[in-house]
């Protein structure tokens, strides 16, 4: 989907003269312009300054909390619709007219005017613009993931509030835990956050709650599992907690994995190896069951947000979500419950998917630090401080050409300007300006802002999870590789930090990115270890290095929440995103 156009240079009144404009109307003005640059900067979305029928409305979309019915009563006031596209996660949509002069009526009335976002914790304000015309890509719902199934309506109201009023959080806490995203409790036998597995030889007294046997009797008997479970997790979300992407460990449980959904509908997002994406609805009081390919290689995550990107199209209760701009519009979340069902495994696995499974890699690995177990304080210490300090020589043998707009950052600052170079890294642009004096690495960022005088700039650099951005791929992303993180068989921890795979896209924003250190220093440009170099690295050379990767606009907001500094130019340069900030 796309918008085509020229710059827009002032509000179209169906007059041949520009009318005096009040105070009011040139504050307005000024915030459309300023909602278009944005648009065209960040999303490429231009503007023409005639009139059309098509016309984008920013801060009107999917992103920012605006759902397609809460829309449309606000335009079709203003005459009939052919279309209104609203791409999924942005903060605008595209609106087509059947006449020109409904679109003019509603570029003159609706930009500026407020609406409360669906939550209505807040409200939103609309800026129209004409765009030349809207391009729509029909596309087909995507495949669910083989072995993945659906069963709709498998209790009954009655049954779920059963099932929900025995759950008994309070009374009984000895199997029950509140994670950082949710709260949690077993049943059979507890699984285990520390190792990623159950406890085997400590089976939980009781076994499975008897109020879940009509359940599993009548799953049984429709074919949907093969033996009775003896292992439960039952997951508590409220609007705005979620699970990051997992698979349930294969050593720990056996193939076919139940789990039932209650309270509220959801999205699931599976993700294959490859990078396929593919979000599932799930209704409430059904039951999805994982089999084969889809609980053995695909993992499954539930973003955390309140809402949900879903289709409109009626008859459509669970299945895929289309990319159809046409068809989407958002789901308020309630407070969902999950019980998922297990058949413990007492052998290794034997499946046929070795990249992924625990019983078939030969050796044991280490499992990521969990974010519970260490304070911010000694992550920092055991991933980063311990890290670099081994492998400074190799890092520093990486390290030798200056970035260009650095370069130009430093050239363009006056002769005699004190520098301090804040996680410098091995010092790299030391003398690229003869006439400025470097200080070097700096313990905290807090300190940077400290150290400016009045009028004094910084340049920050931050990683980029967007290491694609307006169609541009950064050198980091090696091409024809894809992203195979190895999401150590995690089962329902959240407070664990994924392993990156390197020169792939990010997948999460707090994640461990592998170092392997080879012998003598020389370079290995940050690739996996194939088995004939493995000869040429040190015992215990594989780091993990703890990064935090920046979302576009999130640095830019983390400096404005500093006092006295003003942000004077945001970019993003080879999968970074920069600011550069002057002391008031």
């Amino acid at each position: 989907m796309a918008a085509y156009s020229e710059s827009i240079d002032e509000r179209m009144l169906g007059h041949n003269t520009r009318p005096k404009l009040s105070k009011e109307q040139k504050k307005l003005m000024k915030k459309e312009v300023k909602a278009k640059n944005i648009l065209l900067r960040h999303e490429g979305v231009e503007t023409v300054s005639r009139p059309s029928k098509s016309l984008v409305v920013a801060n009107g979309g999917l992103g920012n909390g605006v759902s397609r019915q809460q829309l449309l009563e606000v335009l079709k006031t203003h005459g009939l619709l052919e279309s209104l596209v609203m791409p999924p996660n942005k903060p605008y949509s595209f609106v087509t007219y059947a006449s020109l002069e409904a679109a003019i009526s509603a570029y003159s009335s609706l930009s500026g005017q407020d609406i409360p976002s669906v939550d209505s914790e807040q409200k939103v304000t609309l800026y129209l613009s004409f765009v030349e015309k809207v391009e729509v890509k029909e596309m087909s719902p995507p495949a669910l993931p083989p072995g993945l199934l659906f069963v709709e309506n498998i209790v009954s109201p009655e049954e779920e509030l059963v099932l929900l009023e025995n759950i008994s959080w309070e009374t009984d806490n000895s199997n029950q835990k509140s994670l950082k995203h949710r709260r949690v409790k077993h049943y059979g036998y507890e699984f285990r956050y520390d190792n990623n597995n159950v406890a085997r030889d400590q089976p939980l007294p009781g076994g499975l709650p008897e109020f879940c046997n009509v359940l599993l009797d009548r799953c049984l008997l429709q074919g949907l599992i093969k033996n009775m479970p003896d292992q439960l997790t039952i997951n508590q979300y409220e609007p705005g907690q979620g699970i990051p992407p997992h698979i349930d460990t294969h050593s720990a449980f056996e193939d076919g994995i139940l789990s039932l959904s209650l309270g509220s509908e959801i999205v699931i997002d599976f993700r294959h190896p490859d990078g396929t994406t593919v979000p599932v609805m799930v209704p409430q009081r059904s039951v999805l069951v994982m089999s084969g390919e889809s609980r053995y290689l695909w993992t499954h995550g539930i973003t955390p947000r309140k809402f949900d990107v879903i289709q409109v199209a009626e008859g459509q209760k669970v299945g895929t979500v289309s990319g159809n701009t046409e068809e989407l519009t958002l789901s308020k979340r309630g407070t969902r419950t999950s019980f998922t069902f297990r058949k413990v495994r007492h052998g290794p696995c034997q499946c046929t998917f070795p990249s992924v499974c625990d019983s078939q890699q030969g050796i044991e690995k280490k499992s990521p630090p969990r974010v519970s177990d260490l304070e911010p304080e000694s992550l920092e210490k055991e991933y980063v401080h311990k890290v670099y300090e081994d492998i400074a020589g190799h890092f520093s043998s990486t390290r030798h050409t200056p970035w260009p707009k650095v370069v130009d950052f430093l050239m363009s600052l006056s002769a005699g300007s004190l520098v301090a170079d804040v996680g410098c890294g091995n010092g790299k642009y030391i003398g690229v300006h003869k006439n400025l004096y470097m200080e070097r690495r700096l313990a905290a960022v807090q300190e940077l802002i400290r150290l400016l005088k009045r009028g004094g700039k910084a340049l920050i650099y931050v990683w980029a999870m967007e290491q694609e951005y307006k169609k541009n791929k950064s050198k980091y992303l090696k091409e024809g590789k894809t992203s195979n993180e190895r999401i150590i068989p995690d089962a329902k921890s959240d407070q664990t930090l994924p392993i990156h795979t390197n020169r792939t896209a990010f997948d999460s924003q707090d994640l461990l990115v592998p170092w392997h250190l080879k012998a003598n220093n020389q370079a290995r440009n940050n690739e996996a270890t194939t088995a004939k170099e493995e000869h040429q690295l040190l015992p215990g050379s594989l780091y993990h290095r703890y990064y935090h990767v920046f979302c576009e606009g999130e640095l830019e907001t983390l400096c404005t929440r500093v006092t006295g500094v003003t942000v004077r130019h945001s970019y993003h340069d080879q999968g970074n995103w920069c600011v550069v900030l002057e002391k008031l």
